[in-house]
């Protein structure tokens, strides 16, 4: 659990650790009990049971046949001093029982930031015969107090005895009779100074959080239970889809932190996973990039402040000639971070900023606030326009790295990606001039726009494969590993690369395509390492671009697999959360792999908003653009709480007679414009009806068993026409795979029809919606090969 001011990090058994940003307090917490007439002690870690995840709390539950101990854990977001993490037990037993709470202290500062090693402890008694821990380190400023109330303390070492590594210990008698229906406490503080880091301040502190600790927990249900019905939702027949969706927003919102010490600014954050032996929690501090690919989808659902106070975190440390920062740490305050090379290590963060400020801008219709930050965007336009070191016009690497931060054979000069984000931020520029009134600067990101549009086809398009070039060098041309990276250029709708066809077949396929995302490149590739961080591995924010860019090329069958991949990624690791990266090769997240990973779960969210419903927003306009792409098997879906402006609109979506008709609610439906990018999408009596096409395809998608390998059917290509659909499959030689068709124009649902399929049977010609099964060619030699099969339905 990770909240504005602490995280509870731990593992399934419920052993954890603690941090009160951005302090590391504890570490290694285990239980053992021992009961009254059970001469045995039990590991109580060993018989955790089960894990209940909800948006405010986890609940681990240890279950033995004499007793049953629930763990329960939150990051409050109620902001009272002190309370960044709490811990509840509830205890109930047959009979009387010791338990012992044993711990590390650590009390170490987050990465860089040096530490004075390990904390001496002393036990505080306080009346009641209980007391508590204060952790010293070597100077009297900072100091933390943990207690659990009615505990005694365990082991402390004596002065004379020879040094060892004891832990801590709380020692909690519990008699059923008497303590039936008590929860316990374990209550945690930290001084960020001498004043607030004496015995007597420290005491009070946790003393106050003895008194409110109920109320943080209730709190805490009720402020989840307000920001699920203040934020987009979606309802489909996918439960697990719809479940996945809100638990991405959630998992945004939990990683929205405060910074230190003075709790003044807000921002997000990478992501967590525990952090064993280091003071490294995955990547707990604050980065632009990832923070900047994530506003899309927080914009999406409307959570509008988040967007501000990210953006007005970024530019309170935006560099003289305008760069925007790479990352931040929690401890940057504590050491000299500008001597450091993180602050600005990477190029991308100043484009993205543009284009995430503009798409605030479409849908929020927050004029003001791009005014108010306006010599702030324009410096970083300024610094993307002069920062070009080989002349052809595109912003390069020469300012920090790209993307990869390690490439065989070297470093790339220009990467497409940066490229692709030059042209989308100088779009996005030109639309933030425009509407702010300095129409001559629109106008010049226009033709700088349409400038790297063309330099891009010249230096990047690859002729022979169809595909474009990872990198560009004047002096070396081109590196020709195939990777994900063209997909970038239609993230926000108003790019794309002119030659897509083949593109969107690679991406497809099994080359990048694994059964739980896409790969940074092809396997293929001499140098492809399925467990390399840069070289071979699955990243969920991969597969979102591949998925969105699948979607606005009209590949939705490979785009609905892909966005269903990091849906169901949702249940993999930490229930709720989205991981950092997988294997290339296997079904298994790397160990090192940040469980709750901010931007994993941002591309849970946009592939399902910018893809499979196509919205766009023009506020200005007052306008909602809105392409579907449901799948064959769905009858219905609708979204509630679109943000529009500061209203909302509910959008419902139905399948009616050969059509898909839309419909918006809401306070600002009744002057609404409603369209669609689709082909003869009608507006009659307040509905949009979209005319569907005479057949569908739809394609099953589900994770492997962990340890699997690839091998699921992916779609390479499909085309539409007046009177045929065709699909160019692949899959394992041998296999045997399964899609849905939907024959939505009644006058073929007989069996005298039209309607024929080459490369499969259709069983029933009457039914509205079916199963097919697809077999696929067996290859002596090598039954895990993939092979390619057509498919062509006529009419």
């Amino acid at each position: 659990m990770v909240g504005p001011r602490g995280a509870v990090l731990g593992q399934q058994d419920g052993s954890y650790e603690v941090w009160l940003f951005p302090w590391k307090l504890l570490a290694n917490m285990h239980i053992e009990a021992n009961m009254e007439g059970y001469a045995v002690p039990i590991n109580v870690n060993d018989h955790a049971a089960s894990i209940t995840v909800r948006p405010d709390s986890t609940i681990i539950t240890f279950s033995h046949a004499n007793f049953t101990v629930r763990q329960i854990i939150l990051a409050p977001r109620q902001l009272l001093e002190g309370a960044g993490a709490l811990v509840f037990y509830q205890i109930e037993a047959t009979r009387p029982m010791t338990l012992t709470f044993s711990f590390t202290p650590v009390l170490q500062p987050m990465w860089p930031a040096s530490n004075d090693g390990h904390p001496s402890p002393e036990w505080i008694k306080t009346s009641g015969g209980s007391g508590f821990y204060i952790l010293h380190l070597n100077f009297p400023d900072h100091a933390a107090g943990i207690a659990m109330p009615i505990a005694e303390p365990g082991i402390l070492e004596p002065y004379q005895e020879r040094g060892a590594d004891y832990p801590l210990q709380f020692i909690l008698h519990f008699d059923p009779q008497r303590d039936a229906n008590t929860t316990f406490p374990l209550l945690m503080s930290v001084g960020s100074n001498a004043a607030n880091s004496t015995k007597e301040a420290l005491g009070s502190q946790l003393s106050a959080l003895d008194s409110s600790f109920v109320s943080l927990y209730d709190e805490n249900r009720k402020y989840y239970q307000s920001f699920h019905g203040s934020h987009m939702s979606i309802d489909t027949p996918d439960e697990k889809l719809n479940q996945a969706f809100s638990w991405a927003e959630v998992s945004i919102d939990q990683l929205r932190v405060q910074t230190t010490p003075n709790h003044d600014e807000e921002a997000l954050t990478a992501g967590f996973v525990g952090s064993g032996d280091t003071n490294r929690p995955g990547y707990g501090w604050f980065f632009g990039r990832d923070s900047l690919w994530t506003l899309y989808a927080v914009n999406s659902y409307g959570d509008f402040a988040t967007t501000r106070n990210e953006i007005e975190f970024l530019l309170r440390r935006q560099s003289p000639e305008g760069k925007i920062m790479h990352e931040w740490s929690q401890t940057a305050n504590l050491v000299d971070y500008q001597r450091l090379p993180y602050e600005y290590a990477e190029a991308d963060s100043t484009l993205l900023l543009q284009m995430a400020v503009n798409d605030y801008l479409k849908i929020s219709g927050d004029t003001a606030f791009v005014a108010a930050k306006w010599d702030a965007l324009a410096r970083a336009w300024t610094f993307e326009c002069t920062h070009d070191s080989d002349g052809d016009g595109i912003y390069d690497n020469s300012q920090g790295t790209g993307w990869v931060e390690s490439w065989i054979p070297k470093m790339p000069h220009q990467e497409i990606y940066l490229a692709s984000l030059d042209e989308q931020a100088s779009v996005a520029f030109a639309n933030l001039a425009r509407a702010t009134g300095h129409l001559d600067l629109a106008k010049a990101a226009e033709d700088r726009a349409a400038h790297i549009r063309e330099q891009i086809e010249k230096e990047y398009y690859l002729p022979q494969s169809g595909l474009y070039a990872f990198s560009w060098n004047a002096q070396e041309g081109t590196d020709n590993t195939p990777t994900i990276f063209p997909s970038v250029a239609w993230w926000d709708g108003t790019y794309g690369l002119e030659h897509n066809q083949t593109v969107m077949q690679h991406l497809a396929s099994s080359d990048i395509s694994t059964d739980w995302g896409a790969r940074i490149l092809s396997d293929h590739v001499s140098f492809y390492d399925p467990i390399s961080y840069h070289q071979g591995t699955v990243w969920p924010v991969f597969t979102g671009w591949v998925s969105v860019a699948e979607y606005r090329t009209g590949h939705s069958l490979s785009g609905w697999t892909h966005l269903e991949q990091n849906a169901d990624l949702t249940w993999v690791q930490d229930l709720g959360d989205t991981t950092e990266l997988l294997s290339g090769q296997f079904f298994q997240p790397l160990g090192r792999s940040t469980a709750h990973q901010l931007w994993s779960s941002a591309m849970v969210i946009s592939p399902v908003v910018r893809g499979l419903f196509g919205l766009e927003w023009d506020v200005a306009k007052h306008e909602l653009s809105v392409t579907p792409s449901l799948p064959a098997q769905w009858d219905k879906a609708s979204l509630s709480s679109i943000p529009f402006g500061n209203q909302r609109v509910d959008l419902s979506l139905t399948r009616e007679n050969g059509s898909l008709i839309l419909k918006a609610s809401g306070d600002v439906a009744s002057t609404l414009r409603v369209s669609s990018r689709t082909a003869g999408a009608q507006l009659s009596r307040g509905e949009l009806r979209i005319l569907l096409p005479e057949v569908e395809v739809g394609v099953e998608q589900s994770l492997p068993e962990p340890g699997s390998k690839t091998a699921r059917m992916k779609v390479l290509d499909q085309q539409a026409a007046p009177h045929s659909l065709t699909l160019r499959l692949a899959a394992p030689a041998g296999s045997s795979q399964t899609i849905f068709l939907r024959i939505n124009d009644g006058k073929l649902r007989n069996a005298k029809s039209t309607l024929h399929a080459t490369g499969v049977q259709i069983p029933d010609k009457s039914a509205a919606l079916q199963k097919l099964q697809i077999k696929f060619p067996a290859d002596a030699a090598n039954n895990a090969a993939y092979v390619e099969k057509q498919i062509t339905f006529n009419w």
